[in-house]
């Protein structure tokens, strides 16, 4: 059973910086990425990265988050700089692959919140 490890959320004023990293179990041939959700809203893609450096991001963060993984580590990270409150929600982290055996498993997230 797949279990990620999240951390480096936090309480940043806008204009900031923070980095998440997740840390797997279960790796290889596998999709890693960041996904978000504020109160009242739907779940979102923040970003997505293969387990050959593709990397794919949503609108809202274009050009100011940057996804990297570390297979050596079974490890992805999200920079986010230049953060704005309405980055504000909990970051989850998941840990896909599409082909047999196949698995969709979810970090228990974790908060960020860009307030000054």
């Amino acid at each position: 059973q797949e279990q990620l490890v999240e951390s480096g959320g936090g309480l940043v004023q806008p204009g900031g910086s923070l980095r998440l990293s997740c840390k797997a179990s279960v790796f290889g041939a596998n999709t890693m990425g960041w996904y978000r959700q504020a109160p009242g809203k739907e779940r979102e893609l923040v970003a997505t990265i293969t387990s050959g450096g593709t990397a794919n991001y949503g609108d809202a963060v274009k050009g100011r988050f940057t996804i990297s993984r570390d297979n050596a580590k079974n490890t992805v990270y999200l920079q986010m700089d230049n953060l704005k409150p309405e980055d504000t929600a909990i970051y989850y982290c998941n840990n896909k692959r599409a082909v047999t055996p196949r698995f969709d498993y979810w970090g228990q997230g974790t908060q960020v919140t860009i307030s000054s």
